[in-house]
């Protein structure tokens, strides 16, 4: 057996049944988005084995992309649990066959409590499906397992129906990628979009020199330095390693010369309490890997490198 042969098979038929999707999608995808965005409550989402396992997943990604929300185990939730759930959630049940019997058996509860139900399930006739408010069909052609026993191609719908109803919410409530880093803050995102500069910057032996420099002094500068650079005249310029790489093959003169006769004038700089995502946008439009960082009286404080802003 070709175990690539196999794999392109799976693929192929999860990649069918979620393109399927998109022929599936009616105006209750559109109801429930605006049902959520009227709610006052959370999004609770409930489903028994794999589409709970995939449930965890939206409710993941909803709460990450500004949509509060939390699972709740259906059998759990029949003992107790659902003294977590108050009138203004929105219920989101999972079930493929739509008659999961510990989520059906939720369905009195929620309805005199008054909760919005929406349904996803892959038979529009089901229990499920007729008792919920809205119905959003996950209904695949086969599943990707031979013997059509596993959730393969069904919970991938599941999770891309879920995606889609994230990212509907995320778009109508405007997210932005300021809004995600405040509950992503220690991802790399988060960091760059929430740290300033002076939080990374370096301060320490800070490689200054005057126009008036030697080519001896700037190279002994740039070293101790250790940031590949030097300023010159307190920020009027900057010579960088790569400058003197090339005078260096191009001028047989440069050591003979000053500071100021190879410096590249008014360098870019960036105030200290700009976010790391502003000096990042700046180094990669002028196509450069450092800073000079000012402070409010345009005083160099310190250097920022692009080496920073990727750890």
């Amino acid at each position: 057996m070709n175990h690539q042969t196999v794999a392109r098979d799976v693929i192929r038929i999860e990649a069918d049944a979620i393109r399927n999707l998109e022929n599936l999608l009616t105006a209750d995808f559109d109801r429930a988005v605006d049902a959520i965005l009227a709610s006052r409550g959370r999004v609770v989402v409930c489903g028994m084995g794999k589409s709970g396992l995939i449930g965890k997943k939206i409710v993941a990604t909803l709460a990450s992309t500004g949509t509060p929300s939390f699972f709740m185990h259906p059998g759990e939730a029949f003992h107790g649990d659902l003294g977590m759930v108050t009138p203004d959630d929105v219920f989101v049940a999972i079930s493929n066959s739509g008659e999961t019997e510990e989520v059906i058996r939720l369905l009195p509860f929620l309805k005199d409590n008054g909760n919005t139900v929406i349904a996803m399930t892959g038979n529009p006739a089901s229990t499920l499906a007729k008792n919920a408010d809205f119905h959003l069909n996950i209904a695949v052609p086969q599943e990707a397992c031979p013997h059509q026993l596993a959730p393969t191609s069904s919970t991938t719908a599941t999770l891309v129906m879920g995606d889609a109803l994230a990212v509907a919410l995320m778009q109508a409530r405007n997210f932005q990628p300021q809004d995600f880093a405040r509950f992503h803050p220690g991802g790399s995102l988060g960091r760059k979009l929430l740290t300033r500069v002076r939080h990374e910057m370096k301060t320490d032996n800070l490689p200054f020199v005057s126009g008036d420099a030697p080519m001896t002094e700037v190279i002994h500068t740039m070293s101790a330095g250790r940031l590949g650079l030097c300023i010159v005249d307190e920020g009027a310029g900057i010579i960088t390693d790569g400058d003197l790489r090339r005078h260096l093959e191009n001028d047989p003169d440069l050591m003979q010369k000053r500071a100021r006769e190879i410096m590249t004038p008014e360098p870019k700089t960036i105030h200290a309490d700009a976010r790391l995502t502003e000096a990042e946008e700046l180094m990669t439009a002028n196509k450069i890997t450092s800073l000079l960082v000012r402070d409010d009286h345009g005083k160099i404080i310190g250097v920022v490198q692009i080496y920073d802003l990727n750890r």
